[in-house]
């Protein structure tokens, strides 16, 4: 495999917790209560990007989306279930296979893979849509990685990406609080150096060979114990979309 932009210790995280994907009092609480706000915006970017109807009983027939960094299967089943061909791709080995038994006991068809987006990029893989989420702040040449990923995608293809903001809000919300105040998830998980701000991302797609599109911040509210997207708070956790242009015809 690969490892131009894996970085070891970041995989090793993640194995460490792979048996608790599908516990929603686990370890990836944060992640189980955060799905709806990131299926909300995903869904309705890959609805309007590719004109398809939410309310039709499989609106993303005909499309192949990857799911870079896939874990246990959060937004890869869902993206099953409304009719995408569904490859998962992680990195960290353990994971893939309690992916594929969750989809296995769910009755879902979803290509599961251990490897990387630089293997898939190099073998000629292509996709209509790439969901990229919570993974750049893990690698270890986020430019490099997401050069693979702008490759990954068909021209005119879309990817949905997201991070966390790096500033004194985001150190305190999700290093302190969701670390080492509500244990969330394990100390260590993240490294603030290691967050990317809106403007730095944008930065980074564009350097990739993308155009981004749209960016939205995903807002907790503690009152609510909910998540929504928000067009103006994009302070810790935020989300954007990015499109790989087809060529211009020849004049």
């Amino acid at each position: 495999m690969s490892t131009s932009t894996i970085d070891p210790a970041e995989i090793a995280k993640f194995e460490a917790m792979a048996a608790e994907w599908w516990d929603p009092e686990g370890k990836f609480k944060p992640l189980h209560m955060l799905n709806p706000c990131r299926l909300d915006y995903i869904t309705g970017q890959i609805a309007a990007e590719f004109d398809r109807d939410l309310t039709a009983d499989r609106p993303f027939a005909g499309l192949r989306l990857l799911d870079i960094g896939c874990g246990g299967g959060l937004l890869a089943e869902p993206m099953a279930r409304l009719g995408a061909e569904v490859v998962g791709a992680d990195a960290a080995a353990r994971n893939i296979p309690v992916a594929q038994l969750h989809a296995e006991q769910s009755g879902l068809a979803i290509d599961y893979r251990h490897t990387t987006a630089e293997d898939m990029a190099a073998a000629g893989e292509q996709f209509d849509v790439v969901l990229n989420m919570e993974v750049v702040e893990h690698v270890a040449d986020p430019l490099a990685y997401l050069t693979a990923c702008r490759d990954l995608l068909k021209p005119g293809g879309l990817m949905i990406t997201s991070t966390l903001n790096r500033n004194a809000k985001s150190y305190v919300m999700a290093i302190i609080g969701a670390e080492h105040v509500m244990r969330w998830l394990p100390k260590g998980t993240h490294e603030w150096s290691k967050f990317i701000t809106p403007d730095e991302l944008y930065d980074l797609l564009r350097q990739a060979g993308l155009d981004p599109v749209d960016r939205k911040g995903m807002v907790f509210n503690p009152l609510g114990w909910s998540w929504s997207l928000s067009a103006r708070d994009l302070s810790v956790n935020y989300v954007t979309a990015s499109i790989r242009r087809a060529p211009s015809p020849a004049t």
